[in-house]
């Protein structure tokens, strides 16, 4: 942490302020940073919190082996249907935030990462992992479309189209090569390049940072990405799908 920072910490997510930035850091490492109702709901609260505090860059990253493993099944079968439709929605809200917040964001990966995991690192702007990473989003697996137009418009139509459709996990080097991330780092490295980022983002006045990421950023689709994640989480049958993409 920053000398000049403060920091705080509840059980699922850790957050350093620094004049500069804030790092959230998902902090369920035992559950490989499985997106809980409570992680979700700490990571909103800290989003809308460093809009209200105007910080230029928010740092997106995970305690232990890996980013984010992902939607948190644990205790699926003893939730409601409805339960779990309000957890795809409050995600979705999270990635729209992030997406379009009037931040700077950098998201760094490390280790095996899958679905809405995936998604959460997809939603910012700027995006490294270290070597070895691994990435895998296998909703439509079991009917739920989260994320998709925003890959598409990382990747293209057609490199979406057969990663979603295979499921198929990809690497860090097909990820440059697709230009989902923009590099590779290691965990040592990631200092720098925060500060490096931080630095860049920090070279525009305020005004001309918003403009930068109100015009490169189409927002006119935020209504529709919404409406596709409640049709396809709402679909009747959510608990049996998920049940039987887990079995498979």
């Amino acid at each position: 942490m920053s000398e000049t920072g403060t920091s705080s910490a509840t059980s699922v997510l850790l957050i350093d302020r620094t004049p500069t930035h804030w790092a959230l850091t998902l902090n369920r490492p035992e559950k490989r940073n499985a997106l809980s109702a409570d992680l979700i709901e700490a990571l909103l609260a800290a989003v809308h919190e460093a809009k209200q505090a105007q910080v230029p860059l928010l740092v997106l990253q995970g305690a232990g082996a890996n980013f984010s493993a992902g939607f948190d099944f644990t205790d699926f079968e003893e939730q409601s249907e409805g339960d779990l439709l309000l957890r795809f929605v409050r995600i979705e809200a999270l990635l729209q935030e992030i997406a379009y917040g009037p931040f700077a964001t950098l998201a760094l990966a490390h280790g095996n990462n899958f679905g809405a995991g995936v998604d959460l690192f997809a939603a910012c702007r700027h995006r490294w992992c270290a070597p070895q990473t691994r990435f895998r989003m296998p909703g439509l697996k079991f009917g739920l479309a989260l994320g998709t137009r925003r890959l598409a418009g990382l990747v293209g139509e057609g490199n979406a189209y057969s990663l979603l459709e295979t499921t198929a996990t990809f690497d860090d080097a097909h990820a440059r090569g697709i230009g989902f991330i923009q590099g590779t780092a290691t965990q040592e490295e990631w200092p720098a390049l925060i500060d490096k980022t931080s630095e860049s983002t920090l070279s525009l006045p305020p005004a001309s940072r918003q403009f930068l990421r109100d015009l490169t950023r189409d927002a006119a689709h935020r209504e529709g990405d919404m409406a596709a994640l409640v049709a396809s989480a709402s679909a009747p049958g959510l608990k049996e799908r998920i049940r039987v993409y887990r079995a498979g």
